[in-house]
C-alpha cells in the first residue's frame, strides 16, 4: 500500500495547522482506501542540526524520521509561516534527506499565517526547495488564518473544501506518476 505522509512542520504544541493536516491525510484516505496515512510532527522527535553527517551517527531520532520520510511514497507538508519564511525546522529536516529521498514523489502543501501577505511564502520558498529534490508539486496550495478556525476548530468552508481537493490531487498526482518514468520528466539536476 502506498503511504502518504503528512509533515507537520513545526516543534510548537500541536494546534489549528496540525488539526488542517490531520483533515487533508482524512480526505485523501477517505478518497482513496489503498493508501496509508501517516502523520510526523517535527515536534514529537529530536532531529539534530544537519552537519553532514550520516543518519546513524547521530544519538536521537534523526535517523528513524529520515528513514520515515524517505520510505513515504508522497507527501502532505505543513507549517507555519514565520519571519516571512517556512519553519527552521522543517528546512533542518530537508536538509537532511537525500535528493532521492522525495525525487519524483507527489507532494501538496499547507501553510498557516498571521495575514495574507505571506500567502506567496510557500511559492517563493518552499516551492524551490522541493524541486531541488525533483519533487512533483500539486499546484495551488492550502493558506489558512486565524479567520478560518472557530472556536479552534476549522470552519471556513472554503478552506475545509481546499484541503480535501488538496488531499485528493496528492493521491491522483502519485496516481499519474506510478510506473510511468516518462510522465515524471527528467531527473533534477541535483541528481546528476
Amino acid at each position: 500500500m502506498p503511504t502518504l505522509l503528512g509533515i507537520h512542520g513545526s516543534v510548537t504544541r500541536l494546534g489549528r495547522l496540525h488539526q488542517a493536516l490531520e483533515s487533508a491525510l482524512a480526505a485523501a484516505a477517505a478518497h482513496d482506501p489503498s493508501i496509508t496515512t501517516e502523520l510526523l510532527h517535527l515536534g514529537d522527535h529530536q532531529i539534530s542540526f544537519a552537519d553532514g553527517r550520516p543518519p546513524e551517527a547521530y544519538g536521537d531520532d534523526t535517523q528513524k524520521v529520515l528513514e520515515q520520510v524517505t520510505a513515504a511514497d508522497m507527501y502532505l507538508i505543513a507549517t507555519p509561516i514565520f519571519r516571512a519564511s517556512f519553519t527552521g525546522a522543517l528546512k533542518n529536516l530537508l536538509d537532511h534527506i537525500p535528493v532521492e529521498g522525495m525525487m519524483g514523489k507527489a507532494c501538496g502543501l499547507i501553510s498557516m499565517g498571521a495575514t495574507d501577505h505571506h500567502y506567496l511564502t510557500v511559492d517563493t520558498q518552499l516551492r524551490p526547495v522541493l524541486a531541488w529534490f525533483g519533487a512533483h508539486l500539486v499546484p495551488g496550495q492550502v493558506y489558512l488564518q486565524s479567520q478560518h478556525f472557530q472556536d479552534g476548530k476549522l470552519a471556513d468552508p472554503k478552506a475545509i473544501a481546499g484541503l480535501e481537493t488538496l488531499g485528493k490531487a496528492v493521491t491522483a498526482l502519485h496516481k499519474s506518476l506510478a510506473g510511468n518514468d516518462d510522465s515524471a520528466g527528467p531527473p533534477p539536476l541535483a541528481a546528476a
